[in-house]
């Protein structure tokens, strides 16, 4: 199985909370990366497996649209 190295938003919305900093090194399977709002339904985004963070696109309250660029792993 492929592991994507990009997460990307899967709707319009608002990034209500944003976990990852500068300062996280790494991420672990299943954990909580970002909420988005989206007409008032919150929509966990969690990483597909254990993984380093090469950089975060968000922060909370940034408006992303459906195929944004929110976190790139490695």
């Amino acid at each position: 199985m492929c592991f994507k190295k990009l997460l990307e938003s899967t709707h319009c919305g608002i990034a209500v909370e944003v976990y990852l900093f500068i300062g996280v090194l790494k991420v672990a399977e299943g954990q909580e990366i970002c909420v988005i709002e989206a007409m008032k339904m919150q929509n966990s985004m969690t990483a597909a497996k254990t993984a380093k963070v090469k950089s975060v696109h968000c922060k909370a309250g940034d408006t992303v649209g459906e195929g944004d660029l929110l976190v790139e792993l490695e």
